[in-house]
C-alpha cells in the first residue's frame, strides 16, 4: 500500500458538483492499493497514519498524532499512486490491485482507522472526484508498506 498523507485544516470531496464528504482538522490520505497487498499491509498503514506524530505540541514541535489531537481523516482511493513512469510517457498501472481487491482493502483500512478512534470520511470509490485540500504547514508524508517488509 502507498499513501500520501497531508496534514490539513480542512478537506472535502466533490462528485458531480456535490460535496460527498468533508473534514476539519486532520489528514487527507490518498491511498493506493498494490497488487500484492494483504491485511498485513492494512495493519501497518493504519498504525502509521493514526500514530504519525505530525501535529504540533504546545511548543510547536511535531509531537502529536492524529489520535492525540482528535483529528479526522478523509481517505481517498488513489490507484494512480502505482503509476509506473520509468518507461515512455504514459503511466502504467499494472502494479495497482484489481478494483474489487482494492475496494476491499481500502474499506478495511477505513474501518480499522475508525476502530483506532479516528473519525473517517471517504471519497467515492472509482468516481471522478474533486478533492479540496487545505494543506496545513504544508506537511506531506509518503508511506509505503512495501518498504516495511
Amino acid at each position: 500500500m502507498r499513501a500520501v498523507v497531508q496534514r490539513v485544516r480542512r478537506g472535502a470531496v466533490e462528485v458531480d458538483g456535490r460535496v460527498v464528504s468533508s473534514i476539519g482538522r486532520g489528514v487527507v490520505v490518498l491511498l493506493g492499493v498494490g497488487e500484492g497487498d494483504t491485511e498485513e499491509d492494512v495493519t501497518y498503514m493504519v498504525d502509521k497514519v493514526a500514530n504519525l506524530r505530525i501535529f504540533p505540541d504546545d511548543e510547536g514541535r511535531m509531537n502529536r498524532s492524529l489520535v492525540d489531537v482528535g483529528g479526522e481523516a478523509l481517505v481517498v482511493s488513489q490507484f494512480t499512486l502505482y503509476g509506473d513512469v520509468r518507461r515512455g510517457r504514459r503511466p502504467s498501472f499494472t502494479g495497482a490491485a484489481p478494483p474489487d481487491r482494492a475496494r476491499d482493502l481500502y474499506q478495511e483500512f477505513c474501518n480499522r482507522l475508525g476502530d483506532a478512534g479516528v473519525r473517517v470520511a471517504t471519497g467515492e470509490f472509482r468516481a471522478m472526484m474533486l478533492v479540496k485540500i487545505d494543506n496545513d504547514g504544508p506537511v506531506t508524508i509518503l508511506i509505503d508498506s512495501e518498504k516495511n517488509f
